[in-house]
């Protein structure tokens, strides 16, 4: 009897020792496998890894050029220029578009943002400055501005240099960049437009007297002289009706005023250091409102002594408001202007901040 048990044991040790067997070999076998697999992984990651180093080189900066040829004498003289300061800067050599009377910079924009600059340098005007930064709005690629234009409003905020254009384009060769605010415009023709026509501003819009004189003054004086065109063409404006307007400030209920002129700024500098509106800052989030009401010449004299004296109080014919958003909703139809641009007539403007929109190179 015990000898039989012991057979059975004995028997029962065997089939446990070969399955232990069966199952040890399996495991290495399962182990062997996973190492292999990953030596192959591995194997593959450092073959794709040489493959890229020798198909994609190292890319090079490189930034692309907007260039209203009307303000420029040699063009190819400029694009020259342009190139050797590039490699100068180690950059890759430049792309460029121009603009054109149908065109004042979108297009031309569209069209080089295809290369993947770095950056886009509007070289000319207000205009060219501001169609180029409504394209970069919202992207990553930096605004270099190369002012070449009468008022050159957003360089004179910025303190670019104007009348170095070598400084000018070191600044916009450089990888320094600011993160600023633009304006949002929509412009109601009627008042009560469905599908009302939307644009972009980075320094100031307004509607009323200044959009008026910057419609009406000569295109031939305005070449000649420069922005005093603009003063001789309003001084002949100055005994001009007010109307009435209505302002909407974010959600606040709707004040009501008699006005020359509604300024709406994301800067506050004009031409000569005038400080229109003291307190704008360009990426802070806000837009400042100054409502011009004088009342005849001497009302514009008090109007011009508040902006001498940069104060936000004093005479009532310049008033002072900050707000995200806006509407400003006249009686009748008055010009609009958009960073100095003619933009036709509204009734109704809208306006609100898109903060830290635009990447701009500067100091």
């Amino acid at each position: 009897m015990v000898s039989g048990d012991l057979q059975l044991v004995s028997g029962d040790l065997q089939r446990v020792v070969v399955l232990l067997a069966i199952a040890g070999a399996l495991l290495a076998g399962l182990i062997a496998l996973v190492a292999a697999t990953r030596r192959v992984r591995r194997r593959d990651r450092v073959q794709v890894r040489d493959a890229a180093s020798v198909s994609e080189p190292t890319r090079r900066p490189h930034v692309a050029a907007v260039v209203n040829p009307t303000k420029i004498k040699d063009l190819d003289w400029e694009m020259t220029w342009l190139a050797r300061r590039c490699a100068a800067h180690d950059l890759a050599p430049p792309t460029w578009a121009q603009t054109t009377i149908a065109d004042p910079g979108h297009g031309a924009t569209r069209e080089v943002l295809t290369g993947g600059p770095d950056a886009v340098l509007a070289y000319g005007g207000d205009g060219t400055v501001r169609a180029v930064a409504a394209e970069l709005a919202g992207t990553s690629t930096a605004l270099g501005i190369l002012p070449a234009g009468t008022g050159n409003l957003l360089a004179r905020n910025l303190a670019l240099p104007l009348a170095d254009l070598d400084a000018a384009l070191d600044i916009a060769l450089d990888a320094h960049e600011r993160r600023v605010d633009v304006g949002r415009v929509e412009i109601d023709v009627s008042g009560e437009d469905h599908e009302p026509i939307r644009d972009t501003f980075c320094v100031m819009a307004g509607i009323g007297f200044d959009a008026e004189v910057m419609a009406t003054v000569d295109q031939t004086m305005k070449r000649r002289m420069g922005w005093w065109a603009y003063i001789v063409t309003g001084a002949g404006k100055l005994t001009g009706d007010r109307i009435r307007v209505g302002l909407r400030l974010d959600d606040h209920d709707v004040i009501h005023r008699w006005v020359r002129s509604v300024l709406v700024g994301n800067c506050g500098e004009l031409v000569g250091g005038l400080p229109l509106m003291p307190e704008a800052e360009m990426d802070d989030g806000w837009l400042d409102i100054a409502v011009v009401a004088p009342r005849g010449v001497v009302g514009w004299g008090a109007v011009v002594a508040t902006v001498l004296t940069r104060s936000r109080r004093g005479h009532p014919v310049v008033q002072h408001f900050r707000c995200r958003s806006a509407e400003i909703r006249a009686e009748q139809p008055l010009h609009v202007q958009l960073d100095g641009d003619v933009a036709g007539t509204a009734r109704v403007l809208r306006v609100r901040c898109d903060q830290h929109a635009l990447r701009v190179r500067c100091r």
